[in-house]
């Protein structure tokens, strides 16, 4: 049996998986935010005209996965032992992190 090729990861997981990575390494919001907009700049430098409409599809997915995270994040946020002061700052770091990420894919959405 010949080995399979693995496949090329999907634009929009790649990205999820590059943003979050950052995340995890307790990147600042506004280089969260900036990386978004790397992501949005070389997604359409690579798209053709007539391919715009799946731009925009995977423009709208990577908002829809990142509000999904933000709202994720949200209850997790909730659910920490507020008297752990340094958890309490981690995790509203990631949460501010992670809805500066949305809140960049929401511009690129409605600037596409």
């Amino acid at each position: 049996m010949a080995a399979r090729k693995p496949r090329a990861a999907r634009p929009v997981d790649a990205a999820l998986t590059r943003l979050m990575t950052l995340a995890g390494r307790g990147v600042a919001p506004g280089r969260m935010a900036r990386e978004v907009d790397a992501i949005v700049a070389e997604w359409r430098a690579a798209t053709p005209p007539e391919e715009e409409a799946e731009l925009a599809e995977q423009l709208e997915e990577l908002r829809e996965q990142l509000a999904a995270g933000v709202a994720a994040a949200e209850e997790v946020v909730a659910d920490v032992d507020q008297s752990d002061a340094g958890a309490v700052k981690q995790a509203g770091q990631m949460l501010a992190a992670l809805a500066a990420t949305r809140d960049a894919a929401e511009g690129a959405l409605a600037a596409a």
